[in-house]
């Protein structure tokens, strides 16, 4: 499995190939000790220095966005770029996961996009990718509260919105539903009569109150005990079920862009609220496989 020492590997073939911009990006990443988030004063610096617009310096980091891919399935490895309304890059990559189902598998789409949601930013106002999306990561995009103005850059078509490559679209509003995907959750969605003293479980108590299930009211959110540090994920539901993130997949996917993918998991937590459906097997399954350990699973009013 690709780890931290492979990512750096193949940044380090991306150096070689002599692009400043691209040299200039890596020397970031390894400053940032390899998290894949670029605050708006770092894009400001670098389309200063090299003379690019936003969009042309995300277009020009794809390659290293892909370095992050995980792909023992396909072999074929996607990068893409979430610009937030702050100005912020996040960077995510594909991942897949051999011996468990397709369906565990992350788009790169989905990965800077739920970077971007767990590092609190409020809207996503482009995507930069460098193979055309396909049609699960176009619906998955369409649940975003930035879907009817979000534009979508590939190396050889820019500035076009989201709604071109999804016309007549089905989505939240068909189902009636106003409160959607990087809206902040409302106050009652965040009470919980639920409290612990174990940081981890109520890491993942928060993950699972942030969580958006408009659909089942199945929220659900993991924690992942990194060493000392703590990381979380949350479901993110979509108006057409299959396009839905996993709460593990989030955190899995967290972990790896913020430059933590050789450090060990020693700990799992999954939090879940009553719903129509659970996520507990599916969660299970891969944790079991991927990561050779038991979930610690806790149900919450």
């Amino acid at each position: 499995m690709p780890t931290l020492s492979d990512i750096k590997t193949r940044l380090d073939n991306l150096t070689e190939l002599g692009n400043p911009a691209v040299q200039t990006v890596i020397e970031q990443l390894v400053a940032q000790r390899y998290h894949a988030h670029f605050s708006a004063e770092i894009i400001k610096k670098l389309t200063a220095q090299f003379q690019l617009s936003v969009v042309e310096l995300a277009l020009a980091c794809l390659p290293v966005a892909a370095s992050y891919a995980l792909t023992p399935v396909s072999n074929f490895n996607v990068g893409a770029i979430a610009i937030g309304q702050s100005g912020d890059f996040y960077f995510g990559a594909n991942q897949e996961y051999a011996g468990n189902a397709i369906q565990q598998s992350i788009h790169a789409e989905q990965s800077a996009i739920s970077h971007a949601w767990l590092a609190g930013e409020k809207a996503i106002t482009d995507v930069i990718v460098n193979y055309t999306p396909c049609g699960h990561c176009r619906q998955f995009m369409n649940e975003l509260n930035s879907a009817a103005t979000l534009k979508i850059h590939l190396p050889h078509s820019q500035n076009n919105l989201l709604h071109n490559y999804l016309p007549d679209a089905f989505g939240p509003k068909d189902l009636q539903i106003s409160h959607v995907l990087f809206d902040e959750p409302a106050q009652d969605d965040l009470a919980c009569t639920h409290s612990t003293g174990d940081k981890l479980i109520q890491a993942a108590i928060t993950a699972c109150l942030k969580s958006y299930a408009p659909y089942s009211q199945a929220r659900s959110g993991v924690a992942l005990q990194v060493v000392e540090q703590v990381v979380t994920g949350r479901y993110a539901e979509n108006a057409a079920f299959n396009p839905s993130f996993l709460p593990l997949q989030s955190a899995l996917n967290y972990r790896r862009l913020c430059g933590l993918a050789d450090i060990e998991i020693s700990r799992v937590v999954m939090v879940e609220m009553q719903g129509s459906l659970s996520h507990r097997h599916i969660v299970e399954s891969l944790v079991k496989t991927h990561l050779e350990l038991p979930i610690e699973y806790l149900n919450i009013d």
